[in-house]
């Protein structure tokens, strides 16, 4: 260890252990296996990482070193093989996820684990795909384990539309939950393949549920019959894909967006609404028509108090 790092590093690991500690007690008594660790706890080592199971991910926070080259090379070496010896993991455990500035200046640190490779893990009794090295996201939404749980349920023998649906995590959980239907609608083909094996590696046959590929926007905008017990819709800050029609904007668009959703709720039907905007304000004046009720709170797992930007809202169409 360089002598330049060393003690900064050692209150890294003393910091890590402390977390671990901690947080060991806690997933080992509600059986968690799939937690956050570490979160920019301290400036000196702005990382977030996730423990899947036995694999440990970690990201940087894009920050402006003081470093040159090599030194930044040297720090950012030297940290991920603490977090490797603190975890007690092997290094091919341990999958980077770059911010561009260490794409740019640790080419040979591009991924410690050269094979891009998928896993399973375990979470509220269901099992999920994740891909620690190949997409933006892991495939599972850490900070939406409470919010997953309650759907699940919730759902017996009711019908759930999951907008926006990634990799289908809520829609497998409404199914095991016992929903009599599931819809789960994403932009994305890849992320729609995707839920469809989550759905076969629980036992779950993806032919008897319903998986479409569309704009979301595009789809709530045309008229539909069906109506739902339960949709969830947790949609992007942003997004301009080539794929879809204009342009989404949440703070802007959210009170349509809100507004189409209720319309197809059956009689005491519910909306779970949820955005990662950390500036977002729900425009409650232009939703006199609905309750609401802020959920932020209620579904904020413990390993991502004081940390999550998520907001949480459960919709419902006044009596």
């Amino acid at each position: 260890m360089s002598d330049k790092f060393g003690l900064k590093l050692e209150m890294f690991a003393n910091r890590l252990k402390k977390v671990l500690r901690i947080r060991s007690k806690i997933v080992s008594k509600q059986g968690i296996s799939c937690y956050r660790l570490y979160d920019l706890d301290m400036p000196e080592f702005p990382f977030c990482i996730d423990v899947y199971e036995d694999k440990i991910y970690v990201a940087e926070y894009q920050r402006q070193h003081i470093l040159n080259e090599e030194e930044y090379k040297e720090w950012f070496h030297q940290s991920l093989a603490m977090i490797a010896q603190v975890l007690e993991v092997q290094n091919t455990h341990v999958f980077v996820k770059h911010r561009k500035v260490i794409e740019e200046r640790v080419d040979q640190y591009h991924k410690l684990a050269d094979v891009s490779r998928s896993f399973e893990v375990l979470e509220g009794g269901h099992r999920f795909i994740i891909n620690l090295s190949d997409y933006l996201d892991t495939g599972l939404f850490l900070d939406h384990r409470i919010t997953r749980g309650m759907v699940g349920t919730e759902s017996k023998d009711k019908s759930v539309l999951n907008l926006f649906a990634y990799t289908g995590s809520f829609s497998v959980y409404a199914a095991k939950g016992g929903a009599k239907q599931v819809t789960t609608i994403d932009l994305s083909n890849t992320y729609i393949q995707w839920a469809r094996r989550n759905f076969e590696i629980n036992q779950l046959d993806p032919n008897l549920y319903e998986f479409i590929v569309t704009d979301v926007m595009a789809w709530l905008q045309a008229s539909h019959k069906e109506k739902y017990d339960i949709i969830v819709c947790d949609p992007p800050t942003f997004s301009n894909s080539k794929k879809m029609d204009g342009v989404f904007d949440v703070q802007r668009d959210h009170v349509k967006m809100i507004s189409q959703c209720c319309s197809l709720l059956k009689v005491d039907g519910k909306l779970y609404f949820s955005t990662n905007f950390s500036k977002f304000k729900l425009r409650s004046e232009e939703l006199l028509d609905y309750r609401i009720k802020d959920l932020t709170r209620a579904t904020t797992p413990f390993d991502f108090e004081g940390k999550l930007e998520r907001k949480c809202y459960l919709i419902q169409k006044s009596d």
